[in-house]
């Protein structure tokens, strides 16, 4: 991989995609956590929580945009309509468990409802995508427990394979 990373965010909210964007506590969050892992935002969206939206935005961005990252936030707890992983799910070439079971267990001294949080990492293509609940306090506790290793995981991707320690 040459120079930073280009990532994408989605924020999936029925509410805030009525309401326009200028509310997007989450995905603003989410912004600054791919600054931090020294990934460079390209693109930003919100839109509603409906599975074939979602599934088509992600498919558009790792296909068509080309990001090494796409991090979600929203849609991943118990709702009815919280359909992110499923849809995340569909559109992926290999799961990446432990990415998303490292964010649930660092929400455990947080919570007493981390087990509920439902989301998902996976690999389509080259680009790594995970999904974040819809909290801004949830998204900075769960990037902890996983931003040293996904600039790792985003070289792998790459085809680096240098540097395993």
């Amino acid at each position: 991989m040459t120079g930073r990373p280009r990532a994408a965010i989605l924020t999936v909210s029925s509410s805030r995609a009525a309401g326009g964007a200028e509310d997007d506590a989450s995905g603003e969050r989410l912004a600054g956590f791919a600054a931090e892992i020294g990934a460079e935002v390209v693109a930003r969206d919100l839109i509603a929580d409906d599975r074939d939206l979602i599934a088509g935005h992600l498919r558009y961005i790792c296909d068509e945009v080309g990001c090494e990252v796409l991090l979600t936030t929203g849609g991943t707890g118990f709702a009815p309509d919280d359909v992110t992983p499923e849809a995340t799910v569909e559109v992926a070439d290999r799961m990446a468990p432990g990415i998303a079971e490292a964010m649930r267990l660092a929400s455990r001294e947080h919570t007493p409802h981390w087990m509920l949080s439902r989301n998902v990492a996976v690999v389509r293509g080259n680009t790594l995508i995970v999904n974040f609940p819809g909290s801004p306090k949830a998204i900075a506790e769960a990037g902890e427990a996983i931003a040293v290793a996904l600039p790792h995981a985003l070289r792998l991707l790459a085809g680096e394979t240098g540097g395993h320690g």
